[in-house]
């Protein structure tokens, strides 16, 4: 049993309540693989599962930037990454990066598009951890940079940076990242976050 195994067992959400197994086991790594490429299929199955999630009027209002690592495009993603994020991410087999259609072709301002693009990679991530994969979602990178590399109209806004691929070992990180990696897996409860009751 490799120690990626070990990590990945250990993660499982301790639940007040029962929840699918898929969900009590997602979480997000930073260690990946750096050996491994992404498994074509697996990868397309996480996007038809984002193709697939509700949307206000079926706007469908999502777009992905996806490119596998050893391609020019992931050099750019991986330019693109504020902080420690470079120091890991560029690791994962491909980086997707989220884009919502904020306004439509004829200027009507798309109101759940922010919405709408979160359940789609909400979907993604978990069809992704069904299958193996592991997903890590990201704030950190220079939206201006990504919009001017990927020639992206102001109708779309990238929202989401996502590193996607196998499970690696936690040693392959700095630390600081290696410690946080192995910390506990903590949430409010869920009396926290119901309002008004």
């Amino acid at each position: 049993m490799t120690n990626a195994t070990v990590l990945t067992s250990d993660r499982l959400a301790k639940t007040d309540s029962p929840v699918l197994d898929v969900l009590a086991g997602r979480w997000s790594p930073r260690a990946f693989d750096a050996a491994a490429h992404i498994d074509e299929i697996k990868l397309a199955s996480a996007l038809e599962a984002a193709r697939w999630s509700p949307s206000a009027h079926n706007l469908q209002p999502w777009r992905f930037i996806v490119a596998r690592r050893g391609t020019t495009a992931h050099d750019t993603l991986v330019a693109s990454l504020l902080g420690f994020n470079q120091a890991w991410a560029a690791n994962a087999g491909a980086l997707i990066i989220a884009v919502a259609e904020t306004t439509a072709e004829d200027g009507t301002e798309i109101g759940f598009a922010a919405y709408d693009l979160g359940q789609a990679v909400a979907h993604l991530s978990v069809q992704a951890h069904h299958d193996g994969l592991h997903v890590h979602q990201m704030g950190g990178f220079d939206r201006d940079a990504v919009r001017s590399a990927f020639d992206l109209s102001e109708r779309f806004t990238p929202m989401t940076a996502i590193a996607i691929g196998e499970i690696g070992e936690a040693g392959s990180l700095p630390e600081a990242l290696a410690e946080r990696e192995v910390a506990p897996r903590v949430r409010r409860p869920v009396s926290e976050l119901i309002l008004g009751a």
